[in-house]
């Protein structure tokens, strides 16, 4: 399956002028790949504004990225802030290539060291939705530093891994080898997609990246924005498995 990364950097807490630096840099034209994601809070970065900027599952952002999976005939994995009973959630929406809601998944970690579980009320279940024959389980940012979430997708056999972020330079290279550990101990694709540039505080270079199952790097890319396209093999991940049956000796969860 093709796949596309989505690195760029968003304009600080703007949707209106985000969908269009979108459509200009990446969408004048149609994509080849089957699956497109986006980073974490895709249209507005890192905002701790929950208030300001929520939205429902109907809203403008599901409405936009719904758009973007029909005219590109692709999934969509993206970020969005969203309202949901009178509470604020950093979620992750699935879209299917009809334009269809297929998953969300509610961010289990808010980062605390930002506030963001002051701002945000955090999810409670993991994610598992199909993409094409794949499944694929789903993260945001922060969640990539607690391997219990990524062992729940292990021990369900998900072949692939999404994980969408501002993560930040000063700890890049915590990001890179978390993504290639959880590749590795899980046997499956992770495919991390984070952002470039700034916001009001922190700086960002991107390495959006895909690790395959035995833990080697299909591809990344520093700071420039840009779509990053991999080829990703679902018959490479079951022979590793079969030959390396590891997952079947997991115990404590």
């Amino acid at each position: 399956m093709e796949i596309g990364l989505v690195q760029y950097n968003p304009v600080w807490e703007d949707k209106s002028k985000n969908k269009e630096k979108l459509n200009t840099l990446f969408f004048d034209k149609k994509r080849v790949e089957k699956l497109l994601i986006f980073p974490e809070m895709t249209l507005t970065g890192f905002t701790m504004k929950a208030s300001l900027f929520a939205e429902s599952l109907e809203g403008e952002s599901c409405s936009y990225f719904a758009g973007l999976a029909v005219s590109n005939n692709a999934h969509i994995l993206a970020g969005i802030i969203e309202k949901r009973d009178g509470k604020f959630y950093n979620s992750l929406i699935h879209l299917n290539p009809e334009g269809k809601l297929e998953k969300v998944y509610r961010k289990i970690h808010p980062f605390s060291l930002s506030s963001e579980n002051k701002s945000y009320t955090r999810g409670t279940e993991f994610a598992i939705t199909i993409i094409e024959e794949w499944r694929a389980g789903l993260s945001i940012c922060y969640d990539l530093r607690f391997p219990e979430l990524f062992r729940q997708y292990g021990k369900n056999r998900a072949e692939l891994i999404i994980v969408i972020a501002n993560w930040p330079v000063a700890r890049i290279e915590h990001w890179k080898t978390l993504l290639k550990s959880r590749a590795i101990e899980n046997q499956c694709y992770v495919a991390g997609v984070n952002r470039v540039g700034s916001d009001l505080k922190l700086k960002y270079n991107g390495f959006s990246s895909v690790y395959d199952p035995m833990g080697d790097e299909v591809i990344s890319r520093e700071n420039s924005e840009a779509i990053l396209s991999a080829d990703i093999s679902i018959d490479n991940c079951n022979r590793i498995r079969s030959e390396l049956p590891f997952l079947n000796d997991i115990f404590l969860i």
